[in-house]
């Protein structure tokens, strides 16, 4: 099993930044990509972006150019540096997992989820 912890969160105003982190423990091995998630109230939950720990990652097109996901491999680390935010970033933050390196495979471990809210 794989367990991830998001941390970052926060209330801040448009325009602002904030840096997510998603700490992953257990069986890290067998992780091969990793992806952030959100859901704003009453949406579906939607991709924001995904790293593979080997190289690559992939954003929505609502965040390119403002976020950037990074990993730290010695840590067991993913970030999520989110630049000039929105009011409509405002969501719950998702961290998840996968087995499969391919950026279409499905995620197999989730975490909690940190909360961003942002103010116009």
């Amino acid at each position: 099993q794989v367990q991830l912890v998001e941390s970052g969160g926060g209330m801040v105003q448009a325009g602002d930044s904030l840096r997510l982190s998603c700490a992953a423990s257990g069986r890290t091995f067998s992780i091969y990509r990793t992806g952030w998630f959100r859901q704003a109230p009453g949406k579906e939950r939607e991709f924001v972006a995904a790293i593979k720990w080997s190289a690559g990652d992939k954003y929505a097109d609502s965040v390119k150019g403002r976020f950037t996901i990074s990993s730290n491999n010695a840590k067991n680390t993913v970030y999520l540096q989110m630049n000039s935010l929105k009011p409509e970033d405002t969501a719950v933050y998702y961290c998840a997992a996968s087995r499969n390196q391919l950026f279409g495979a499905p995620y197999d471990y989730w975490g909690q989820g940190t909360q961003v809210t942002v103010s116009s």
